[in-house]
């Protein structure tokens, strides 16, 4: 993913609206360039800060985008987890039914 690509992806991560695949390469990216992060917290203060101010509450800016961050790790953390054990559950399938047919055909 390039800074542009990250950039325009800032909305959709805001609202919680990327899918697996696109949030883990945001991540990556984000975790590699301090430019896309300071965007990132920019947009996030504007969108976030607005909204607050308008409501008349108080908040911590970087308190809440790294609330979000976090969710967001987590969500990339376990949707990982699972698509490995769904491939080491294939592996484990493939050998019983190999073995399977070895058995049958001695």
């Amino acid at each position: 993913m390039n800074c542009k690509e990250f950039e325009k992806l800032i909305p959709s991560f805001l609202n919680r609206e990327l899918d697996f695949i696109t949030l883990k390469q945001f991540q990556e990216h984000r975790e590699k360039c301090r430019a896309c992060r300071e965007e990132l917290e920019i947009q996030f203060l504007v969108a976030e800060g607005i909204q607050h101010l308008e409501e008349g509450d108080s908040f911590d800016m970087q308190k809440e985008l790294n609330y979000q961050l976090q969710e967001a790790d987590r969500k990339v953390h376990f949707h990982t987890r699972f698509l490995r054990g769904g491939e080491r559950l294939e592996v484990l399938v493939c050998v019983l039914l190999a073995a399977l047919i070895i058995w049958i055909l001695v």
